[in-house]
Parts: structure tokens; C-alpha cells; sequence
């Protein structure tokens, strides 16, 4: 088992900082998943745990012990790659083996040992194959049974599931999470795919153009996301932004640029705005904080049903508001048709407000 931090770490390429003054705390046996977009330094930082990259500045550390200078294999890791990098003429027995018959472990343990991972990964009946002979999912699990085979202080992967069909992702993520808990170890896991952070990490840490944006739980980063990057990112559909100007007569409104819609504010979120000294801010509000109305009525923002998406177990509903799209999810059973006319109700307690400046919160929503 392992503690891993991250202090102060920076990776340049030539003028390109692809990581820039990260610091993360992994704590032993956690599932921390790095999110972010391509190119966020997700990968470059992984790299650099593992001791495939050398910053230019900061440290990786093991149980409070600097690793610079140490070799890739002695940092006792294992990754787990987006492309599978198995060798095409080993059998799987062969693959799950080769870091055990590096060691030079006898046959017996070796037969004992992959077997019991292969046990574990539901591939038992394939260790004779090769992988030309499995399907993308069968691959992932060979991989992920040579990592695991080593029995490593720290599991890294590097969005292991993106080239599985969808089908494939859920039911690998299950059989993650399932894994973590097994092998009660520290994993380091990085993707660009919100969905995957929110069900598998304990907490998630939030990257953009290698700037650490946010760490917490997957529930403090979708409930109360540190600005509009990290609340746009993270959620899908993704959250909706009205950005007004503060108009107070009587009660305070936030009022689109075109008179187009009028978001009553709560007294929280009239003072979040006036503390902040600004005239104008971005409302934010997720589609499922939505109600969507056929009719109007005190309170509603009125709207034009744009376009909308049949989804089976929900029906996501663009509705035009002025110049503004904004997304509702609704209930399988509500039927609308392309320009008609509707109402939405926000949920005044489930309401965001970021400044339309500096794109930070203002506040704790």
C-alpha cells in the first residue's frame, strides 16, 4: 500500500507547460480519478509518477519519500495503458505471467498466482488465447491482470476504458470499483469522462490546461463546483449558464441583456453578487433543477421548445429563452413538439451563481 503526493509538480515541453504547480495528496488505498479535457496534462502527470517523465520542478512522493532518481521499475507501480499493449504472440497466460517470470518466481507460484487473477477477472477460460483472438473488453481485463499480478503499491491507468463500446464502460466500471475494493490498494486513475469520476473515485481532482481546478468528493465537485469550468465539466446534460445583470427594485432579479427572461434571487444570492461589487453575474442551474411547464404561471421563465431528445428513461428538452438554449431533463412521459411554447420553473435552493468576470463562484451554492 502506498501514500502518493504530488508537491508543487511542473512538466514543460519546450514553451508548453503541460503541468503547472500541482499539488494532490492520494492517501493509501484511495481511488482518486484526475479529470479534465484532452490535454489537460492528465496523462503527462501520470507519466510522471510512474517515472516515465521528469518535471522540471516539484516532487512525487511515496510514503513521505521523494522518488526522483528512482527508475520506473523500482517505484513498485503499474499502469495500465489506453491501448492495451499486450504482446500479440504471448498466449493470456503468457501476458499475465511475464512480470512474475521477470522476477523469476518458480512455475508453481506463477501457475498459482495468474490463475487467482484470472479468477478474479472472469477470464479463466481464456489463458489460452491470444489477443488477437478477444474482444476489446477481454483485452482490457489482460492488461488489467498483468498489472494486477504484481500486486503493486499504486495502480495507475490511463483512461483504461475509452476504446470499450459503451455497453463494455458501465460494466468495466462496476468491475473496477469491485477491484479496488478486493485489492485494497491506492489507484491513480485518469479520463476525461465525467461519468466514469463521478461512479468509481473516491474523490476527484479537476484539471485544465494543467491548472488544478477543484479536489473533493464526486458530490462536493457536482454540488458545489468552484467555478465555471469545473461546473460545466463535470454533469451531463451540462449545466445551463444565464448571465444578467443585477436589477434591484423591490426584489432583485437577474435580467438577460435583451429583457428575454427574469430570474427572481434569493436574499443569499442578491448578497453574493452585491459582496462580489459587480453589476453583472452568470446564473448557472443543472438541467434536472429545471421543472418544465406547458403553461404559464407566477415565477416561470417563458420559452419555445427548441429541439428535444428521446432517451428512454428521460427526455432531455432544449428550450430557447431570448438568444439563450438552455437544457431540461424531464420524465419519460412528457411529450412536447419543436416551437411550442413552455414555462420552466428553476429550483431556487439548487441555483449557482459564478461572477462574469473571473468565472469563480460566488459563494457557497
Amino acid at each position: 500500500m502506498a501514500h502518493l503526493e504530488l508537491v508543487h509538480l511542473t512538466k514543460r515541453f519546450g514553451a508548453n507547460t503541460a503541468v503547472s504547480d500541482l499539488s494532490l495528496d492520494i492517501a493509501d488505498r484511495e481511488f482518486l480519478v484526475l479529470l479534465g479535457p484532452s490535454g489537460a496534462g492528465k496523462t503527462t502527470t501520470l507519466r510522471c509518477v510512474a517515472g516515465l517523465e521528469s518535471p522540471e520542478a516539484g516532487q512525487v512522493k511515496f510514503d513521505g519519500q521523494p522518488v526522483a532518481g528512482v527508475s520506473p521499475a523500482e517505484r513498485d507501480v503499474a499502469m495500465v495503458f489506453q491501448t492495451y499493449a499486450l504482446y500479440p504472440r504471448k498466449t493470456v497466460f503468457q501476458n499475465i505471467a511475464f512480470p512474475l517470470q521477470a522476477r523469476k518466481l518458480s512455475r508453481a507460484d506463477i501457475d498459482r498466482q495468474v490463475k487467482q487473477v484470472a479468477g478474479l477477472l472472469h477470464i479463466e477460460h481464456l489463458l489460452q488465447r491470444r489477443p488477437a483472438q478477444l474482444s476489446g473488453g477481454e483485452q482490457q481485463r489482460v492488461a488489467l491482470g498483468r498489472a494486477m499480478v504484481r500486486r503493486p503499491k499504486v495502480f495507475l491507468m490511463d483512461e483504461p476504458l475509452t476504446n470499450l463500446d459503451f455497453k463494455l464502460r458501465v460494466e468495466m466500471r462496476t468491475e473496477l470499483n469491485h477491484l479496488h475494493h478486493e485489492l485494497n490498494t491506492t489507484w491513480f486513475y485518469v479520463t476525461n469522462d465525467q461519468v466514469e469520476a463521478m461512479s468509481m473515485a473516491d474523490r476527484i481532482a479537476v484539471l485544465q490546461k494543467g491548472r488544478l481546478q477543484q479536489v473533493g468528493t464526486p458530490r462536493q465537485v457536482y454540488d458545489h463546483p468552484v467555478n465555471q469550468f469545473v461546473a460545466g465539466f463535470v454533469g451531463h446534460p451540462r449545466m445551463n449558464f444565464l448571465e444578467g445583470a443585477l436589477v434591484v427594485d423591490g426584489r432583485a432579479v437577474l435580467r438577460a441583456p435583451d429583457g428575454s427572461w427574469t430570474v427572481p434571487l434569493t436574499d443569499r444570492l442578491r448578497d453574493c453578487i452585491l459582496r462580489a461589487g459587480r453589476e453583472r453575474a452568470v446564473l448557472g442551474v443543472r438541467p434536472e433543477d429545471l421543472e418544465l411547464k406547458t403553461e404559464a404561471g407566477p415565477g416561470r421563465l417563458a420559452g419555445e421548445v427548441f429541439v428535444f431528445e428521446l432517451l428512454g428513461d428521460r427526455t432531455i428538452v432544449d428550450v430557447r429563452l431570448g438568444q439563450t438554449i438552455v437544457k431540461v431533463r424531464t420524465a419519460p412521459t412528457v411529450t412536447v413538439t419543436a416551437g411550442q411554447p413552455v414555462w420552466l420553473t428553476p429550483n431556487m435552493e439548487r441555483l449557482h451563481l459564478f461572477d462574469a468576470v473571473t468565472s469563480q463562484s460566488l459563494g457557497d451554492q
